[in-house]
């Protein structure tokens, strides 16, 4: 069997397969979502989901779900899926499921009596477009396809409820038929590669359910309308294409751009590949000047702390140095304007979050081990520059480099830190004034300033740097550690915070650290003992107060156990890379082992992507986005120093 494929036995057993979700991206921040067996649980989830800027920065669902229908003998077998109250579901096209397998393409096989249908979807790189193929493998009589569109036309943070303002009217064009049922919304193309007859027959399909929705408390409910149905003859042997997009095609060219799009993908055939896929799902190239990272999906845009988290593993850990630069080149437009002015970016969301800048120097010091101090220094020497005069002249809105050589930062009324929860416009989790691992990304940062600055014989200048990091140095270790051998999470001038959380991490993972070989086993061990699990890292040990294990229930019980004892697998590639710059080769076979609890999430919940959060307890069910960037780069990221070590001779 291969490395995702599922059989029947699992497909027909609802309790299993509607937990199992499949995404598909392209460049321009539209996306293909649903579970493997095509029915939808989520608002978010659709067969063509895209931009509409006309409208807003959304992403819109245009075409929800496709129902297609085998037809012998005049005897119509649906092969679709859709949940109605009391989990009612009409029609119950699972039961003719045979197969599911997502190595190229997404490929499901279903069996009617003596037919054997197969159908193969690929969504395009550059175009907001879906490509479905139809190959009737066997059938003992002549058969016929029925095709059934489901449309929505709403923002996927909304719903749609039948209505007389939805226009019906649609207009022929070649193979198929173009919609639109609001103003400003594009028209919906549908096509085939062959003649097609089209009936009329309006009709809204109401109260469809969404169960996603319902565990989280929201509105869970749609009414759909589908505009009438396709109906073509199909041979043995014979295939058939679909395509949905917001722009036209020639029918002529559907087979081909088919065939680009099955190509482009590094088969899905082992962990690495598929977050090496996942991975490139996170690029974002809206314009020709903009290329960047997706924080997650279904519904995050882009961030900046993700962004600059993310880049090294999404572009340097699969080997596409091109890529991190034409990341870092539009950031760093972003970067400079603000720095320059205070200017944010109408992409790269909350730029002036203090540790930002600190990440971008991180990422940046990924750039320079991965080619070399030259490389960085020519390209991006002088943005490292600029930053770190940018931090210590405080000009940050909210960064304050103290006397003492640390940062400050006033989180009590802002959530500033990744932790960033929120409830009625406050921070759950008031993180604020000296943080930890603001000031171990301070240190490295300006230890790293120093090596580049040596590097470059600006030797005035790497004296300078190195006086500064020997204070900032001095400073952690007074302010942070403590005598039970571990960091406080962060103290604000009389305040203490004693919780023992996942943050300590980078002050032992980063390249230069203030800590002593002795307090960062100290650290590494209490995190072994009180946060490590198969998923990841627990944002909060479960002997500190406050601890909330189960990421569940209502929006504002979710947002309190947000950061109150969750696991993050971002975090996990963080332990794990600490754990390998203490132990070396003697951690690889523990760092291996580590892996194979998310080895097994490729098969469950987004298949071949990490989720963005897990519970604390076990079973440690995953929660939140289906597919989170830092996740996956994390682990790229450690893979490939996993890779460096057994390359080593």
């Amino acid at each position: 069997m291969g490395y995702l494929k599922f059989d029947k036995t699992l497909l027909i057993n609802l309790e299993e397969s509607l937990q199992r979700e499949i995404l598909c991206t392209n460049r321009k921040g539209a996306y293909h979502s649903t579970t493997v067996i095509d029915c939808n649980t989520r608002k978010y989830h659709g067969m063509l989901i895209c931009p509409v800027p006309k409208l807003d920065s959304e992403n819109h669902v245009l075409l929800s779900s496709l129902d297609v229908t085998v037809i012998q003998h005049r005897t119509e077998f649906n092969l679709g899926i859709h949940q109605y109250a009391g989990r009612y579901f009409n029609p119950s096209g699972q039961k003719y499921l045979r197969q599911f397998e997502f190595e190229t393409v997404l490929k499901t096989t279903y069996r009617v009596g003596g037919v054997i249908l197969i159908k193969e979807k690929v969504f395009t790189t550059f175009e907001n477009r879906i490509l479905i193929k139809y190959t009737l493998l066997d059938a003992h009589s002549s058969t016929v396809l029925r095709f059934r569109p489901f449309l929505a036309f709403r923002s996927v943070n909304a719903l749609t409820y039948a209505n007389p303002v939805a226009k019906r009217d649609y207009t022929e064009i070649n193979f198929g038929i173009k919609t639109c049922m609001y103003d400003d919304y594009p028209d919906l193309y549908m096509q085939f590669n062959k003649k097609v007859c089209f009936v009329f027959q309006p009709n809204w399909y109401k109260n469809i359910e969404y169960s996603k929705e319902l565990e989280l408390g929201l509105a869970y409910k749609e009414d759909l309308y589908v505009p009438g149905y396709f109906e073509l003859s199909i041979e043995k042997g014979e295939s058939i294409y679909f395509s949905a997009s917001d722009t036209f095609i020639d029918p002529a060219n559907i087979v081909d751009e088919y065939n680009r799009g099955s190509q482009v993908h590094t088969p899905r055939t082992s962990f690495y590949n598929c977050l090496k896929n996942s991975a490139q799902q996170f690029y974002y190239h809206p314009t020709e000047s903009g290329f960047y990272l997706l924080a997650g999906y279904p519904w995050f845009k882009v961030r900046a702390r993700d962004l600059f988290i993310s880049m090294p593993g999404c572009s340097l850990a699969v080997d596409d140095p091109a890529s991190f630069e034409k990341l870092m080149d539009t950031a760093m437009i972003a970067l400079r304007r603000f720095m320059r002015n205070g200017n944010c970016d109408k992409v790269i969301q909350e730029i002036y979050m203090p540790d930002v800048l600190l990440w971008a120097i991180w990422a940046l010091q990924e750039y320079a081990k991965y080619t070399s101090l030259a490389q960085c220094s020519v390209r991006y020497g002088k943005l490292i520059q600029n930053i770190i005069q940018y931090i210590m002249s405080n000009k940050h809105p909210i960064l304050i480099l103290k006397p003492n050589g640390l940062l400050y930062a006033n989180g009590k009324t802002n959530a500033v830190t990744w932790m960033n929860s929120t409830f009625e416009g406050k921070p759950i989790l008031p993180r604020s004034g000296y943080i930890v691992e603001f000031n171990a990304l301070w240190f490295n940062a300006l230890k790293f300033s120093v090596e580049l600055s040596r590097f470059t014989n600006e030797g005035k200048r790497a004296a300078m740097l190195e006086q500064k990091a020997n204070q900032t140095e001095s400073s952690f270790v007074s302010t942070f550690v403590n005598k039970y051998g571990y960091l406080y999470d962060y103290v604000d001038e009389e305040y203490i915070n004693w919780s023992v959380r996942p943050n300590m991490l980078f002050a032992i993972s980063l390249d230069y650290s203030p800590l002593s070989r002795t307090q960062k086993r100290s650290v590494l061990n209490i995190v072994t003992r009180e946060l490590l699990t198969p998923k990841g890292i627990r944002s909060l040990s479960p002997r500190s107060e406050g601890y909330r294990p189960y990421c569940t229930g209502y929006q504002h019980e979710r947002d309190l156990a947000y950061h109150q004892g969750t696991v993050w697998p971002w975090l996990l590639g963080v332990y794990l890379e600490a754990y390998l710059k203490l132990y070396q080769r003697r951690g690889v076979s523990f760092i291996e082992r580590m892996l194979i609890g998310l080895d097994e999430e490729m098969n469950t919940h987004c298949i071949s992507s990490l989720s963005e959060l897990f519970d604390g307890n076990p079973p440690f069910q995953s929660r939140g986005a289906i597919s989170f960037a830092m996740n996956v780069a994390s682990i790229l990221h450690v893979l490939k120093l996993l890779d460096n070590y057994n390359n080593e001779k």
